[in-house]
């Protein structure tokens, strides 16, 4: 019935979540989708409220409230859209300053949990989570909700994405467009 790395997987899932969630409403004194909010708008600056609703999984209304809660705060900011009709948003210095205690409050939860592995282990630890990792989203959209709390640059460290494949050219898109990012 059981399948043990299955059982090992889902414990280990479980436990860093609740780990990452309180170390974030701590250090960022933010909740989980605020948190991924700005997270993302630092990343992808200029975004509309109908793209972070993708990123969060909220829909348009309760995207649209969230945004309302992150201008209140002071933390982001709308500017007028690219084609003039949408409203894009940008983190005001404050939301840039709580997207990096985001990513650090991130860092804090999750690194001790690899201090016990040596140079090695870590090594094949990131290969074969690199592996699972690419079976997380097949299009660019599924990347950026996985990705919604990814410390980009940390990220970036290293050889290649293990999401990179939801970049490349969609054959099913007029003239092989890359979905956007």
């Amino acid at each position: 019935m059981g399948d043990r790395p299955v059982q090992v997987l889902g414990v280990t899932a479980l436990a860093v979540m609740d780990r990452l969630r309180a170390r974030v409403a701590a250090g960022a004194g933010l909740g989980e989708t605020e948190a991924a909010a700005l997270v993302h708008v630092q990343a992808w600056p200029g975004g509309s409220v109908g793209d972070l609703a993708g990123v969060v999984g909220l829909s348009q209304p309760a995207t649209v409230r969230l945004v309302d809660r992150l201008v209140e705060k002071g933390l982001v900011r709308r500017e007028v859209g690219r084609n003039r009709r949408t409203v894009s948003l940008v983190l005001t210095d404050a939301g840039s300053r709580a997207a990096d205690a985001v990513l650090l409050a991130r860092t804090e939860a999750l690194t001790p949990l690899l201090a016990e592995l040596s140079p090695r282990e870590r090594a094949t630890l990131e290969r074969l989570l690199g592996q699972v990792a690419a079976g997380l989203a097949e299009d660019r959209p599924g990347a950026l909700r996985v990705c919604r709390l990814c410390d980009r640059k940390a990220c970036t460290s290293g050889p290649g994405c293990p999401l990179q494949h939801t970049t490349r050219p969609d054959p099913t898109r007029p003239s092989g467009a890359a979905t956007r990012r």
